[in-house]
């Protein structure tokens, strides 16, 4: 299979390197610590999988945002935010 239409770099193996290190880390708590539900700022049950979810959807955006918004400023940037978004998203949801 041809993929060098692709374009990979460090910084795309990167970002997926790290999904699946969440995912990893994410299946051996289920593995060690059972999840219970529990209800936060939204006053919905939520489990570390729908924080996790919540935490990739929200960078998602916050990342097209700072393309949108700061133009040609580096999107590091936009990382840092996201990281802040799922520490918040993890403590209070």
């Amino acid at each position: 299979m041809d993929l060098a239409w692709m374009a990979w770099t460090w910084e795309t193996a990167a970002f997926f390197v790290s999904i699946a290190t969440a995912l990893g880390i994410m299946t051996a708590l289920a593995l060690l610590r059972p999840e219970t539900e529990r209800i936060g700022a939204l006053g919905l049950p939520t489990t570390r999988g729908d924080r996790l979810f919540l935490s990739l959807l929200g960078a998602a955006f916050i990342h097209l945002g700072w393309l949108a918004l700061a133009g040609e400023a580096p999107v590091w940037g936009a990382s840092i935010l996201s990281l802040l978004y799922a520490t918040t998203v993890f403590r209070w949801t």
